[in-house]
């Protein structure tokens, strides 16, 4: 019973953490795109008067699509046209399961396992369940019974397929150096330095490797410059034409849900996961004390610094727009000293004389938000380069798929084998 208890706590986690996500990135894509093009982006949403700078917007699309007519064509296959949003939405949540998000945390004298599911052939898990997005686009593609549906079924069956090939030969480098599938494992050998000081991470010994798993993590996730299977200025809305309210949703969020864990992935693979440069555990819980402290009076000082600025928006934007939009600054000013005031105030419970149980649990803790601020990093990436990059034509996208980078993976394959034979 323990054992299911603990489980299911963490799958409360990860996914409170993937939903989550999904609502921030939304807002991050509108406003990163909003920044990147010179605009102001979202902010008329409100409640209450209360905008928050366009994080309204996420809760009234959420409405919107809840209420929204669900249209559908005539001539649909109803089986598989239902099953494909619910197929796509399934396969983005459950490749979750393998990836750890800490080392492990102990509680009433228990040492849990901070992953759901610690497979020994984890990384074959992830490319298998994650192929199978492929299926979701292709029947939804197909049994809407429209043709730019179904053009938009078929390039995303080309595409996946071909950077899938990429992605799996990229990662087999990783196995060859680590000498695992297991991806506790993976992350855990990436605590090590080489030569004394340098991490031994994915990037530093597989560079290559990761430029060919960044690549075709893009592609698979369909983001520009690979969103060829929705190129609007082509096929429409490619295979999600004909959906509409929580439907189109699904696919929607599925696609965000994609980002995050393929961001998971790039900073779990290449970038450490959980572990902080130069601070494995034992380090972390012989100085929980002195780090706590520490970060409790950055977080005070920060949070005193965006209300000093907080504070100067308010005088000097007194009475600007004539409405609900003049209380913004005033309500930001008070969030962020009631943050600054709350960081000096848990200083009172003098962290810095921890024992070693709350050490341990604190250590545990550095790593989580290790894992989740690399997340955030590389979901921002895929924002940052959407916005920046145009998208290839479908005949670029398959000679740089074929062509350029499944020779690349199979060259950085060989060497890395020869390399690891001989060092």
């Amino acid at each position: 019973m323990t054992v299911v208890l603990d489980t299911l706590s963490k799958i409360g986690f990860m996914f409170a953490l993937i939903m989550g996500m999904v609502v921030v990135l939304i807002w991050m894509e509108r406003k990163g795109a909003a920044f990147i093009q010179d605009r102001t982006g979202p902010n008329r949403a409100e409640i209450g008067g209360v905008r928050l700078a366009g994080l309204v917007h996420p809760v009234a699309d959420v409405f919107k699509l809840l209420f929204k007519e669900d249209v559908t064509p005539e001539h649909r296959h109803k089986a598989l046209y239902n099953l494909a949003p619910m197929l796509a939405m399934i396969v983005a949540m459950s490749t979750y399961t393998v990836v750890p998000f800490g080392d492990f945390i102990m509680i009433g004298g228990r040492k849990i396992p901070l992953v759901i599911a610690d497979l020994n052939v984890g990384l074959l898990y992830v490319l298998a369940i994650s192929s199978l997005g492929t299926y979701a686009v292709v029947m939804a593609g197909w049994a809407a019974n429209n043709k730019f549906t179904f053009l938009g079924g078929i390039r995303a069956t080309a595409q996946m397929i071909s950077y899938e090939l990429t992605m799996g030969l990229a990662l087999m480098g990783l196995v060859l150096i680590f000498g695992t599938l297991q991806i506790t494992e993976i992350a855990a050998g990436q605590a090590d330095l080489i030569w004394g000081f340098l991490p031994k991470w994915g990037v530093v010994v597989q560079p290559l490797g990761f430029l060919l798993f960044l690549t075709a993590v893009f592609a698979e996730t369909n983001r520009n410059p690979f969103d060829l299977p929705e190129g609007e200025s082509e096929i429409v809305a490619g295979f999600h034409l004909e959906y509409s309210s929580m439907k189109f949703a699904l696919f929607f969020m599925a696609e965000y849900a994609h980002m995050v864990i393929g961001a998971a992935l790039i900073a779990t693979f290449y970038f450490g996961g959980y572990q902080i440069p130069f601070m494995p555990r034992p380090y972390l819980e012989a100085h929980a004390g002195t780090l706590v402290t520490a970060k409790l009076i950055g977080i005070a000082l920060f949070s005193f610094f965006i209300a000093v600025l907080f504070m100067r928006r308010v005088q000097k934007e007194k009475g600007k727009f004539g409405d609900a939009r003049d209380r913004e600054p005033g309500i930001g000013m008070g969030l962020w000293l009631m943050i600054g005031l709350g960081a000096l105030a848990a200083l009172a419970l003098k962290p810095w004389g921890m024992g070693p149980e709350a050490a341990s649990v604190t250590a545990s803790i550095f790593q989580i938000t290790s894992f989740v601020a690399k997340l955030v990093f590389f979901a921002w990436v895929f924002i940052w380069v959407r916005w920046t990059l145009p998208r290839f034509r479908y005949d670029q996208l398959m000679h740089l798929g074929w062509k350029v980078l499944l020779p690349l993976s199979i060259a950085n394959l060989v060497v890395t084998a020869v390399v690891s034979a001989f060092v």
